[in-house]
């Protein structure tokens, strides 16, 4: 799979890896945790043909965009917000739609409590949110200490976590065959640098503190068009998350895809198009 954020800028001091396609309606796309924007692959292609111009990048210390040597550069989901808003001003955006997947989701959360007239929409893909995270199993993980998870062998490491993204999806098969994107996704988080960055800058961060601070907040959400779609088959983020936000955001809409998992623009790339699409296009 090819990279899709193959630019670079500073903002704040850091490098970040974006990617800009299409003409039309501005569209910024947010990825999440272990992925980079490379989970938008199915997606990018659909939105350029129903003539949305898209905005996606890399978080800080995720994907192709840098991974701070400074520990206590701060890349959790609350610090990429300043990066988001960098972003919207190298980018000349000012009100726009977002469409947010995992932590992605997150960010948007809080950059949408906090500047609600920037949003023409958003809608939220598979959302982290409230306490949803992180998973009984990635608890048992980050008890055994970070150190412990960053020196263990390069082959342990890559069979855990292929397994380990491989409960993210529904269709496995599809997604573990050549070309299908496990390979790839894999190869961020592993090596000399990608297995210690993983738990530097991302699962150091899976703490519910940043989306439980504004948990009491997202009925503020409710002044804006929010769309929440959902893979029934969600095995990270179960489906009852989905029920919860959705009755907290008054007047938000919700959608739920059969055979489809956490990622599920991967399982279902057409129908979750379709899904998007037809929200942009409504607002």
């Amino acid at each position: 799979m090819d990279p899709l954020a193959t630019q670079n800028v500073l903002i704040n001091g850091n490098r970040i890896a974006y990617g800009i396609f299409g003409d039309g309606e501005p569209v910024i796309l947010l990825h999440g945790t272990p992925f980079s924007s490379l989970v938008w692959h199915d997606i990018v292609p659909n939105l350029v043909q129903a003539g949305y111009k898209v905005h996606l990048f890399d978080l800080l210390g995720y994907g192709l965009s840098e991974r701070p040597w400074n520990q206590s550069v701060d890349t959790s989901p609350t610090a990429q917000v300043p990066i988001l808003e960098g972003l919207l001003s190298f980018w000349n955006l000012n009100k726009v739609h977002f469409v947010a997947h995992d932590f992605g989701g997150a960010i948007a959360q809080r950059f949408g409590i906090r500047s609600p007239e920037r949003i023409k929409s958003l809608t939220l893909l598979d959302t982290v949110s409230f306490d949803s995270y992180p998973s009984p199993r990635t608890k048992k993980l980050m008890e055994n200490g970070l150190e412990n998870m960053i020196t263990a062998s390069d082959p342990n490491h890559r069979a855990h976590f292929r397994e380990w993204i491989l409960s993210g999806v529904y269709e496995k098969e599809k997604f573990a065959s050549e070309g299908g994107g496990l390979d790839t996704f894999l190869e961020y988080i592993s090596g000399p640098i990608g297995q210690s960055s993983y738990f530097q800058h991302q699962i150091r961060h899976y703490d519910p503190k940043h989306t439980m601070e504004i948990a009491d907040q997202l009925p503020k959400l409710g002044q804006v068009p929010v769309h929440i779609i959902w893979g029934a088959n969600d095995a990270w983020q179960v489906v009852d998350w989905a029920y919860k936000l959705h009755k907290t955001i008054p007047g938000s809409k919700l959608d739920i895809v059969e055979g489809a998992g956490h990622f599920s623009q991967h399982d279902k790339p057409e129908e979750i198009s379709r899904f998007i699409i037809g929200f942009l296009d409504e607002n």
